[in-house]
């Protein structure tokens, strides 16, 4: 049985995330799952050896990408991202039993789910202050601790410690989606699929154009580009990693030129090529007829 982590403790979003890429098939059968105090924590039991795989979130809708994991997927042994799955969020409001929402003075909230739902605790809880918590259930674990009256988390922690829904359904946006991965020592990418998404970690020299040259083959390449993203690398003002999603596989030919073109001058780290979740853009051209071509050039075939 594979062991799996996750960002926990039991009750996340993480955790039902987990839960959906098993009963999608993303393994051969059931898991043993690891809660991991963070994304980073989780992580780094697969370059352990201690589990075979985690699952952790990569990007929110409404808050973009989720910078733990970011960065703990840039620097350290080289983990690779074999699949992914999406959820809708929305969070409940928990409390002790006999709490009622009058009596709430303080919230505890993991910081991605606050922002969430800061309008939502603006109207409703204008007076309580702000308790952080080291993740959605975790924020449940503080309530019961009696750290804060209530808590911005999700109704399965809520189940599993005997907290009641003071509010269900919170979030200030409608459609709210969070894209988890689930990762893995690195390995052979998943068979392509045609509705692919690869990710790289880009780090350039520092000279004038270097950006724009490594964008340039992306594009005269026809491949589309769905995330750009810069982070410091923390080693000094004014060094970034940028983090680059496309469609496309590695296996397809335009993104293996690039990708090859791209190691000739910069340093990359490739977090994956796997089937998305959802259609992000136009997949890169097929090369097909252009290797025909070439081949028969090679063959000294006279007239093309």
């Amino acid at each position: 049985m594979p062991r799996i982590a996750y960002f926990g403790p039991s009750g996340t979003f993480t955790e039902m995330a987990l839960a959906d890429l098993e009963a999608s098939g993303s393994f051969d059968g059931p898991v043993e799952r690891i809660a991991a105090p963070s994304q980073g924590a989780a992580l780094d039991l697969i370059r352990s050896g201690d589990v075979d795989g985690a699952v952790v979130p990569i990007e929110s809708s409404v808050e973009g990408s989720i910078p733990a994991t970011l960065d703990s997927l840039a620097v350290g042994p080289r983990l690779q991202i074999i699949a992914e799955t999406e959820l809708e969020v929305s969070f409940a409001i928990l409390a002790r039993a006999g709490t009622e929402l009058t009596d709430v003075r303080s919230v505890a909230a993991y910081p991605v789910a606050g922002a969430q739902v800061r309008l939502w605790l603006e109207r409703n809880l204008p007076a309580a202050a702000s308790y952080v918590s080291a993740s959605n259930a975790a924020a449940a674990e503080d309530v019961l601790a009696g750290h804060a009256d209530a808590a911005v988390s999700t109704t399965l922690a809520g189940q599993r410690l005997g907290l009641v829904a003071l509010a269900e359904g919170v979030a200030d946006h409608e459609d709210a989606i969070t894209r988890f991965v689930l990762v893995t020592k690195p390995r052979v990418a998943p068979q392509p699929t045609g509705a692919d998404r690869t990710s790289i970690v880009l780090e350039l020299p520092n000279e004038p154009g270097a950006l724009m040259r490594a964008f340039g083959e992306f594009s005269t390449r026809g491949i589309d580009l769905t995330r750009i993203e810069s982070r410091p690398t923390r080693t000094g003002m004014g060094t970034y990693r940028f983090y680059l999603d496309c469609v496309g596989h590695i296996d397809d030919a335009a993104v293996a030129e690039a990708l090859k073109a791209l190691h000739r001058t910069a340093r990359i780290r490739f977090l994956g090529s796997w089937a998305a979740t959802s259609a992000t853009g136009t997949p890169p051209p097929s090369d097909e007829e252009s290797a025909q071509w070439l081949t028969q050039l090679r063959k000294g075939v006279a007239d093309l």
